[in-house]
């Protein structure tokens, strides 16, 4: 194998060709990113940027002569727009090829986004370009409506509210949140917003962005309610980034399709947000947009390609964690399509602790104002597949 060819420069790509460097892998890896700029993280977007705390040169994930040293063939601000799999090349915007002998998909996601948001004032948040537009607008005196109550929502209901911005979050659910952490969950964070002035509605949806001379004015929602608004944020969700590979016979569902060692073919691996893997210790495919896994995922990725005789399954005990006002949000496993959510600990708009099952089986803990290891040693349960009689009785509550 004397080519690498690593699609996607953000968490994942970097970390798989970082992988590889440490494995004494010497041979030529070509890092492509449609972006501009040197890998950079983007957990902070929604927090530390939005708020003015990070100026954009601390989001970058390595010193330049870190990623320099790597020996990589880096391609910066060239996007994929093609894969030839017989040829093993893929396409590059530019016109130009990039050849390789085994090929790793790092191409993350992009918002979805809504009918209308080509408005002045309307906003998606994946980049920094992304962070720092809508940075500009958070001023005491205006009005964000924020579409969609996910994490990323959320964070930024909780950011801007911090930078005296009124805002209104808007859920089509029941519950903000309650798709990735479930009702309970979803109901604990609701009252830390509600408590911080959040205009928070629930089981609501956008019927039109409204705007004169090309410039939002307004939200109308589906219950017929006008919201006056200076600007939106539309936070919906994400689409996987697997339109380049339209064609080229790999399976694409929700994300690139992987079996269990997150190979989609015999010379092609999935990374990050974009890979849709079989989890065996789980027993189901997932994808997570969730910036450990994606680490974790290189590391896992790099050793398979480069001793293929001695693969290992990627079997994570995922995990993700969230900042919202002063509350931290912990939770390990696979927290969606639960049976059941028992809450073993909960204090209004303080503390949380819910413990998640399966089957018979505990698959996820999520802890809300506790302290890390409080959610840790619940980790090695999940991990074990331990029964959830067993893990109810076993495990401590902070």
């Amino acid at each position: 194998m004397n080519r690498i060819v690593v699609v996607g420069a953000s968490a994942g790509g970097l970390a798989t060709a970082e992988a590889l460097r440490r494995s004494r892998y010497e041979d030529a890896i070509t890092l492509v990113g449609d972006e501009p700029y040197a890998p950079y993280d983007r957990p902070p977007l929604s927090k530390q940027v939005l708020k003015g705390d990070w100026q954009p040169d601390r989001l970058a994930l390595r010193p330049a002569a870190d990623i320099d040293a790597l020996g990589l063939d880096l391609r910066l601000g060239a996007t994929a727009i093609g894969l030839d799999r017989n040829s093993r090349q893929v396409h590059l915007a530019d016109g130009s090829r990039a050849p390789y002998d085994a090929l790793v998909v790092a191409t993350g996601v992009r918002p979805r986004r809504l009918r209308g948001d080509g408005v002045s004032g309307v906003h998606v948040l994946r980049t920094v370009e992304d962070a720092l537009a809508l940075k500009e607008r958070l001023r005491p005196d205006r009005r964000l409506v924020i579409v969609g109550g996910g994490f990323i929502g959320a964070e930024v209901a909780a950011t801007a509210r911090a930078l005296g911005v009124a805002v209104t979050l808007l859920e089509a659910g029941t519950v903000p949140m309650g798709q990735a952490v479930g009702d309970e969950a979803g109901r604990f964070l609701t009252r830390i917003h509600l408590a911080h002035g959040v205009d928070v509605r629930t089981d609501t949806s956008v019927h039109e962005i409204q705007s004169s001379s090309g410039r939002l004015t307004g939200v109308l929602l589906s219950d017929g309610s006008l919201l006056p608004a200076d600007d939106v944020l539309v936070a919906i969700g994400s689409l996987p980034n697997t339109e380049w590979l339209d064609g080229s016979g790999l399976d694409l569902q929700d994300g690139l399709l992987c079996d269990q060692y997150c190979a989609a073919a015999s010379d092609i691996y999935g990374v990050g947000d974009v890979a849709r893997w079989h989890n065996p210790l789980f027993g189901t495919p997932m994808r997570i947009e969730h910036r450990t896994n994606a680490a974790e995922q290189a590391m896992a990725v790099a050793r398979n390609l480069l001793t293929p005789d001695q693969r290992r399954p990627f079997a994570p005990v995922p995990y993700f964690w969230s900042d919202q006002y002063d509350v931290k949000i912990h939770a390990y496993g696979h927290l969606r399509g639960y049976d059941e959510a028992l809450v073993l600990k909960s204090e209004t708009a303080q503390r949380l602790l819910v413990a998640y099952r399966k089957g018979e089986r505990l698959t996820g803990v999520l802890a809300a104002g506790l302290p890390p290891k409080a959610v840790r040693a619940w980790r090695s349960l999940v991990a074990a597949g331990t029964a959830w009689t067993e893990a109810v009785i076993a495990a401590p509550v902070a």
